[in-house]
């Protein structure tokens, strides 16, 4: 079986658009698609990189080029004005049903991507993000007792930290096998890394 190891964050929009074309590519290829939950802050910390948000001419082509591959690939895209947001509990949530409710895993991670940049929500705001999780068939109660469960916690830890070790500098990042790609302006390789192992 060919894989596919996607690092992401959610409160990457090039996250958001590289999940989606991954879904095609995948399927193409019948790829299976490792999810690798990462916190894209303690990455750029770690690595001595910033998000583009931080470099004023960066940020204005950044919102120019996600439209683009919005409209190439078809990918509806609707920044959120909220932007940026601090992801801590997002990504402990989806770890967290990673973890314990797999069964989950692929309707919340969608739910919660358009919920950051299809239909914006504020999910910095507890309550917003627990209406969304309750929409998405989560209990409320499950769902903040996850955000501070230790075992939660290492594993987002972990994933972090081995995405560092293994050369990552930002999302979205892929791997075909040993190989690095960093961005969807590069999942042509990743495409051509498939054909290769057919």
């Amino acid at each position: 079986m060919k894989m596919i190891e996607f690092y992401f964050d959610l409160g990457s929009p090039y996250s958001y658009i590289g999940f989606y074309q991954l879904q095609k590519i995948a399927a193409q290829y019948q790829a299976e698609i490792i999810y690798k939950p990462m916190l894209l802050g303690a990455v750029f910390k770690s690595t001595g990189n910033s998000s583009p948000i931080m470099v004023p001419a960066k940020a204005q082509y950044a919102m120019i080029d996600l439209r683009r591959w919005s409209k190439l690939w078809d990918i509806p895209l609707k920044m959120n004005p909220h932007f940026p947001l601090n992801t801590l509990y997002i990504m402990r949530l989806v770890t967290a049903v990673q973890l314990f409710e797999p069964e989950k895993f692929q309707t919340v991670l969608i739910g919660l991507f358009n919920a950051m940049f299809r239909q914006p929500r504020n999910l910095n705001d507890q309550t917003e993000l627990l209406q969304v999780t309750t929409a998405l068939g989560l209990s409320e109660q499950q769902v903040k007792v996850w955000l501070e469960d230790e075992k939660v916690k290492s594993e987002l830890k972990v994933v972090t930290e081995e995405a560092i070790e293994r050369g990552i500098f930002g999302a979205p990042s892929f791997f075909v096998k040993d190989e690095l790609y960093w961005g969807v302006d590069h999942l042509h390789f990743v495409e051509n890394a498939l054909q290769q192992n057919e």
